[in-house]
C-alpha cells in the first residue's frame, strides 16, 4: 500500500506531512491515518472543497483562482505550499480536480486532477487524467499523491 511506504519514508527521514484536499474530500488523510503510527509524521489535513475555503484556510489567493481556476496547476501548488506552511509540516500535498460526474469542460474534462507535493526544496505538480467514475478518480488521485511523496523522498523508488 503506497500510504505505508510513504509513512515509512517520512518516519525514516524524520519528516512530517500535511495535506490539502479538494476533490478527494479527505480520502488521502483517511488513508494516511488508517496506518498505525501515522501520528508520528501526519500533522493534519484540510478539506478545502469550496474556493472560499482554499482562500481562507490555505491562503490561496482569490485572484489566482479567478485567473487559472480552482482546478489548475497554480491552485494545486498554492494548496500544497499553503498547508505545508500553515501546519508547519516538512511536506505538503495539494489535490484539486474534477471528480465528476459533472463539472468537466473541454479543457478540463471529468477526471482531470492536479496534484502538488511541496517541500523546502520546492514544489512539484502533476496533471493527471484519471477516468470518469467519481470513486475511481478519488482513489487514483490519492494513490498518485502518495506515489509522488514516495518519489520525492526516495527518487530511486520509482
Amino acid at each position: 500500500m503506497p500510504e505505508n511506504k510513504a509513512l515509512e519514508l517520512l518516519l525514516a527521514k524524520n519528516l512530517t506531512i500535511a495535506v490539502a484536499e479538494s476533490c478527494t474530500g479527505g480520502l488521502l488523510a483517511k488513508r494516511l491515518t488508517d496506518s498505525p503510527g501515522a501520528s508520528a509524521v501526519f500533522i493534519g489535513g484540510v478539506v478545502a472543497y469550496a474556493n472560499k475555503a482554499k482562500t481562507i484556510l490555505l491562503g490561496v489567493p482569490a485572484d489566482l483562482i479567478t485567473e487559472f481556476g480552482a482546478v489548475s496547476e497554480p491552485t494545486a501548488k498554492a494548496m500544497a505550499d499553503g498547508v505545508r506552511l500553515r501546519l508547519s509540516a516538512d511536506v505538503g500535498v495539494g489535490i484539486t480536480g474534477v471528480a465528476g460526474p459533472d463539472g468537466g469542460s473541454a479543457e478540463k474534462p471529468v477526471g482531470t486532477v492536479y496534484i502538488a507535493v511541496a517541500s523546502p526544496d520546492g514544489t512539484v505538480v502533476h496533471r493527471v487524467q484519471l477516468g470518469i467514475e467519481r470513486g475511481c478518480v478519488r482513489e487514483k488521485a490519492a494513490d498518485h499523491a502518495l506515489d509522488m511523496v514516495c518519489c520525492m523522498l526516495d527518487p530511486d523508488s520509482g
